[in-house]
C-alpha cells in the first residue's frame, strides 16, 4: 500500500525559516532508514505558500489566487510517499519521524487509492491506460534525474 505523509506547515515554515543543521542531519538519517527499509518512494520539503498559488474551479471557470494563504494549519510544508505493507506500519514509521519543528508539529497520513478500490467502474481499458501513463511518468522522472 502507498501512503502519503503530509508534514503540516506552521508559522516558521510559512515565514521561510529553513531548518537548522541539526534538523537536516536528523531528517537525513531518518530518510536513510526509509531508503534501507525500501519504504520511501519520494519526499521533499515545500516552499512557503507565498511561493504558491491555488486554482479555484466553478463549472467551466477558473480563478487563480496567489499565495500566501492565511490558514497555516491547513498548509503543507513537506511530504513523503511511502510503500508499506499496512497502514499500521506507516503509523509506526511516522512515530519515528524527528519532530519537524522541535515544537508542536503534526504529520498527516493518507493512503492512496489503488486500482482495486474502484471496483467494476475501473474497466480493463482504464487500467491499461493508467499503467501506460504511470510508465510514462516513470520515464519522465528518470530523465529529470
Amino acid at each position: 500500500m502507498r501512503v502519503m505523509v503530509l508534514v503540516k506547515a506552521n508559522e516558521q515554515t510559512e515565514a521561510g525559516v529553513l531548518p537548522k543543521q541539526e534538523m537536516l542531519e536528523a531528517m537525513g538519517a531518518f530518510n536513510e532508514e526509509l531508503i534501507k527499509a525500501g519504504v520511501i518512494l519520494d519526499g521533499d520539503g515545500l516552499k512557503p505558500s507565498s511561493a504558491g498559488a491555488r486554482v479555484y474551479f466553478s463549472g467551466d471557470e477558473r480563478k487563480v489566487v496567489d499565495g500566501p494563504f492565511a490558514e497555516t494549519k491547513e498548509l503543507v510544508a513537506g511530504y513523503w510517499i511511502w510503500q508499506v505493507k499496512s497502514f499500521d506500519e506507516a503509523i509506526e514509521w511516522a512515530k519515528r519521524i524527528p519532530n519537524p519543528t522541535g515544537e508542536e508539529s503534526c504529520v498527516e497520513l493518507r493512503p492512496f487509492y489503488e486500482p482495486e478500490d474502484f471496483g467494476e467502474e475501473f474497466t480493463p481499458e482504464l487500467r491499461e491506460k493508467m499503467e501506460e501513463m504511470r510508465a510514462e511518468e516513470q520515464k519522465l522522472r528518470e530523465a529529470a534525474q
